[in-house]
C-alpha cells in the first residue's frame, strides 16, 4: 500500500478519534472521518502490545491492510479509516479479518452498496 494511503502522524491520528465516528465488533473499533478535500482514502493501524508480540501484531496489520486493499473498489473515498485491533484479532486467519473488516464497515456505512446482478458477474 502506497504511503499516501497511510496515516502516520499523530496528529492525524488524533483528529480522526476527535472529529471521526466509531464503529465497533468483538476484534476491531474502525473511526471514520471525512475528508471532502482528498479524493481517495487513508488506513492508520493500531495493534496494542496486549495482543501478542512483534510477529503477531505484524501479521495482524498485513492482513488488515490486504483486506482493505482487496476492498478498495467497495470502500467510500475521501474518508480516514483508523483500525484498532482488539484481542480476539490475534487467533484469526486472513479470510476471518477480513469478514469480521466488512462487517464492521458495513456498520458504518464506509461500503458502497452493489446490486446482487454486480456481485454475480
Amino acid at each position: 500500500m502506497k504511503k499516501k494511503f497511510r496515516i502516520k502522524k499523530n496528529e492525524e491520528f488524533q483528529q480522526v478519534f476527535h472529529k471521526g465516528e466509531s464503529f465497533a465488533n468483538r476484534q476491531f473499533v474502525i473511526y471514520i472521518l471525512p475528508k471532502e478535500e482528498q479524493d481517495y482514502f487513508r488506513i492508520g493501524l493500531s495493534v496494542s502490545k496486549k495482543i501478542g508480540n512483534a510477529v503477531m501484531r505484524n501479521q495482524i496489520k498485513r492482513y488488515i491492510r490486504q483486506s482493505f486493499l482487496e476492498m478498495k473498489d467497495d470502500l467510500v473515498t475521501q474518508r480516514d479509516y483508523v483500525i484498532i485491533a482488539r484481542k480476539p484479532a490475534a487467533q484469526m486467519d486472513f479470510h476471518e479479518v477480513k469478514s469480521s473488516l466488512a462487517h464492521a464497515l458495513r456498520k458504518g456505512k464506509a461500503l458502497k452498496k452493489h446490486s446482487r446482478r454486480e456481485k454475480m458477474q
